[in-house]
């Protein structure tokens, strides 16, 4: 825990019922220097509770204080994207109470924002600094509960009451969250139904359906309109079963080794008494503070850093959308991350893998979780693009081309149908030799013709042109006109793709395009644009 001296200085925005719970963990622990609230009352409740802190009404002096390093957002939801966004820009960390924004077009902006500005972005998914969640997690990563077959969490209370959210936004974050986690998985289809008893435009109760690639379903029950208190995590799997209840004082954790067996080929279930899990009486609350105090000091990423917040917005925007279609299901396997985007229907986006406005992803492709694809990017038809690979700008690439980690592409390359791009060069099937693959570099402009193959730990130079069905097995300098098996130096290509009068060796030395009218001239091996 950092010492009062070391603490970072924090400004708590937002004082009402959670935002005094992180301002006391945040004094608990030397850091809050400061906080931030519309009403006056309030803040004259918060100068009595801790004298010497400073107090604002408004946002601006906040983000305007050099003083202040970070602040943490318990302000309403609505507010979350706009306040993070100015605090991020003022170069501030923040801690950002679920859910992240409203929108998952929102989180993905406050993302870029967080790696734009270099500031941290950690979301409040508090389950993930319980200690009998964090033992549960434990528990299922280590096998005891076997095979997992799906989980059941309810979250149901009489109010609070939210204007801004509906209940599927304001409680089901804390249990997605925590689901994929435990899954280690996104979902890849979702169904939400629901009632609007209090308000005809807000849902107080929905139950909500995940269903993962792996097999396993996972239930979501959630109401503010509920006679009592309930906070409960059930995981099923084919040896053991376990029940996180937060509610109760002393059995937070419980593990039921219960058994099936099977008589006359039918299932008959055998039970066990339950065994009671210890855990540490740890504050959540104050344990999340601390880990966000710490990743300040040490500049170390969160665990619920702004990429959870944003799966678990994708997770509730296809919630919210299968919601208004009165349960229809909403498929996850593909979710554009930039407005603009199109992706067939057939195609597979996984979580995780970002692209750019105007990017088209049409029939069959498969895009990885961690992808980086830019702005308005063409794949053609069964295009594969692995988790590790980076597309510029302008980059088409045409159909039946399978992109492999280590694959780096810059702006406006050009790759034609069923380009070969392969990642080690001495590939045997019985052995792992993924610690060997070579990166193969495709600069700015260059293009590579149908049926070509390129070969790992190659670099393509900027405006290179590969003709169709060559094998590459060596550098190609900038403007080089390559082709053959293997792949010979025959010449120079213009930016606009027009072969030039120019010598590999001796002269001319120098041409203009006949197309474009650009010169270039040759220095020793390599080309340059004049």
């Amino acid at each position: 825990m950092p010492t009062p001296e070391a603490a970072p200085r924090v400004a708590v925005v937002g004082f009402g019922p959670w935002g005094r719970n992180h301002a006391r963990a945040m004094h608990r622990l030397g850091a809050l220097a400061a906080i931030c609230d519309s009403d006056e009352a309030r803040l004259d409740e918060a100068r009595k509770l801790y004298p010497g802190v400073e107090t604002h009404t408004s946002f601006g002096p906040v983000a305007a204080d050099p003083r202040l390093q970070a602040v943490v957002l318990a302000v309403p939801a609505e507010l979350h994207a706009t306040l993070a966004a100015e605090a991020m820009r003022a170069h501030k960390d923040c801690l950002v109470e679920k859910p992240l924004a409203l929108s998952a077009a929102d989180g993905d902006r406050l993302l870029a924002l967080s790696r734009e500005t270099g500031t941290l972005l950690m979301v409040g998914h508090i389950l993930h600094y319980h200690p009998a969640a964090a033992r549960l997690a434990e528990i299922v990563a280590a096998g005891e509960l076997g095979r997992l077959h799906y989980i059941y969490s309810s979250r149901l209370n009489l109010g609070r009451f939210r204007r801004e959210e509906n209940s599927l936004w304001s409680f089901a974050p804390h249990d997605i969250s925590l689901i994929l986690s435990v899954f280690g998985e996104d979902p890849t289809e979702v169904t939400s139904v629901g009632g609007n008893f209090l308000r005809p435009s807000l849902a107080d109760v929905t139950m909500t359906n995940l269903a993962f690639a792996s097999g396993v379903r996972a239930h979501i029950f959630v109401s503010w309109l509920h006679p009592y208190k309930e906070q409960r995590f059930v995981v099923i799997g084919d040896r053991k079963m376990a029940v996180f209840d937060d509610i109760e004082p002393e059995r937070k954790l419980v593990v039921y080794p219960h058994a099936i067996d099977w008589v006359g080929r039918q299932p008959v279930p055998r039970r066990a008494e339950g065994e009671v899990v210890a855990v540490s009486g740890d504050e959540p609350l104050l344990a999340e503070d601390r880990h966000f105090l710490a990743c300040i000091t040490n500049r170390t990423p969160p665990l619920t850093g702004a990429e959870c917040g944003v799966r678990v917005l994708r997770v509730l925007d296809a919630c919210q959308r299968s919601l208004e279609k009165h349960g229809a299901p909403v498929s996850l396997m593909h979710s554009p991350s930039a407005p603009g985007v199109f992706v067939h229907d057939s195609a597979i986006v996984d979580s995780g893998a970002e692209i750019g406005d105007g990017t088209r992803i049409w029939h069959f492709c498969h895009i990885s979780n961690g992808a980086q694809i830019g702005k308005n990017v063409v794949l053609g038809q069964n295009v594969f693009v692995a988790g590790r690979v980076i597309i510029g700008d302008g980059v088409k690439v045409q159909n039946n081309v399978s992109l492999y980690d280590g694959v780096e592409i810059e702006a406006d390359a050009f790759l034609g149908p069923s380009v070969v791009l392969t990642n080690v060069r001495t590939p045997r099937s019985p052995i792992n030799r993924k610690s060997e693959f070579a990166a193969t570099r495709i600069r700015r402009g260059a293009t590579i013709g149908a049926n070509a193959t390129v070969v790992c730990g190659v670099t393509l130079g900027a405006y290179s042109f590969v003709g169709a069905g060559a094998v590459v097995t060596h550098d190609v300098p900038a403007y080089g006109l390559v082709y053959g098996n293997p792949a010979t130096l025959m010449g120079f290509a213009c930016a606009c793709g027009e072969r030039l009068d120019l010598a590999v060796v001796g002269s001319p030395a120098e041409a203009s395009c006949g197309r474009c009218g650009a010169c270039y001239v040759r220095r020793g091996a390599e080309v340059e644009r004049q």
